[in-house]
């Protein structure tokens, strides 16, 4: 089965084709991120223009470097939430009424499940059952995963997620949108030890995450400090060590809780090298594997929409082609095939 996958959830316009038998066929990205930077953040009204114009052209790119046309495909998966609801629609509407046209079968995908089965789309993919650290956007769970829809929520972010706090301490120091690349590669100039700051709810016997009050601790730091350029690299070096070390403590956790070896790491901050640095010396210490999707399948893409909606077409048959989105969307509520 040939799926196209569809991923407009916020400023990337993503678009794959996945082969049940064959894998991964082609798949093309456009960022929004120049477009963006101007403004320091999403503009979405943007965002959903954007996606109108760079739909369609790179869904015929992607058949163009498959060497395949519309209709041998079998099936359409898209992105339906959580994520910007105009930009949503436009991918959802796109979606759904090329599905209608062909006469095949359309399916809303949860964006996080995408990002959460991304791994599986590597050479060496793991084995179920492990635990997932999801590390996007406004997003950082951890979840025990025991199949495809069979997830169970272990700790959720309570107010600001790693992904968020990294992108506001990038506004306190000056930094261009987006911020989390920026901030971890001013942090490689940072002194180690220079500066302490909290590792919050790193003891408090759960599994939660709660980053909010680092960022206020940043902007304490950033208002006491003579700021240059070395002491705005010790306090970014300062604010990534302080999340790692959280996310690290908290993954161990989470797996010795449920008796696991295997952990994967999806999401935007799943690309930061220092976290991977930590979580790999982690897991060798404890006899623990880590398993990532390749970098350009950490931040959003079609790829992995193609093979979450992949995994949940086999032998479903085509419906009325109504659609919705849904800007919220639990990934807890999502059941097994």
């Amino acid at each position: 089965m040939i799926v196209l996958g569809i991923e407009t959830s916020c400023d990337e316009t993503g678009i794959a084709l996945y082969d049940t038998e064959a894998g991964l066929l082609a798949h093309a990205l456009h960022s929004q991120v120049k477009m963006h930077a101007e403004y320091g953040g999403v503009v979405p009204e943007l965002a959903s223009r954007d996606h109108i114009r760079r739909i369609l052209p790179l869904v015929e790119a992607v058949l163009r470097d498959a060497g395949k046309t519309l209709r041998e495909i079998h099936a359409i998966a898209y992105t339906q939430g959580p994520g910007l609801a105009g930009a949503l629609l436009v991918g959802t509407s796109v979606a759904e009424s090329l599905a209608f046209a062909l006469g095949i079968p359309a399916i809303g995908v949860h964006h996080l499940e995408g990002h959460l089965l991304a791994p599986l789309l590597e050479e060496n993919p793991p084995p179920f059952p492990f635990v997932a650290l999801l590390v996007s956007g406004g997003h950082t769970q951890l979840m025990r995963v025991s199949g495809i829809g069979r997830y169970e929520l272990l700790g959720d972010t309570l107010d600001d997620a790693a992904g968020e706090a990294f992108d506001k301490t990038a506004k306190l120091l000056g930094l261009p949108y987006p911020g989390g690349p920026e901030v971890a590669k001013l942090a490689e100039r940072g002194k180690p030890g220079a500066l302490k700051l909290p590792r919050p709810m790193l003891n408090s016997g759960d599994l939660n995450f709660s980053f909010s009050g680092l960022k206020t601790a940043v902007l304490t730091a950033v208002n006491s400090a003579e700021m240059n350029e070395q002491s705005r690299a010790d306090i970014a070096r300062a604010f990534q060590e302080s999340v790692v070390e959280v996310l690290t403590a908290k993954c161990l956790a989470a797996l010795q809780q449920c008796g696991m070896e295997r952990l994967i790491v999806s999401g935007g901050v799943g690309a930061n090298q220092r976290l991977r640095e930590s979580l790999g010396n982690t897991a060798c210490e404890h006899g623990c594997e880590v398993f990532y999707p390749r970098l350009e399948f950490c931040t959003d893409n079609g790829a992995m929409i193609a093979f979450a909606g992949a995994m949940r077409l086999q032998g479903r048959k085509a419906e009325d082609y109504g659609f919705t989105v849904r800007p919220r969307w639990d990934l807890a509520e999502l059941g097994a095939q």
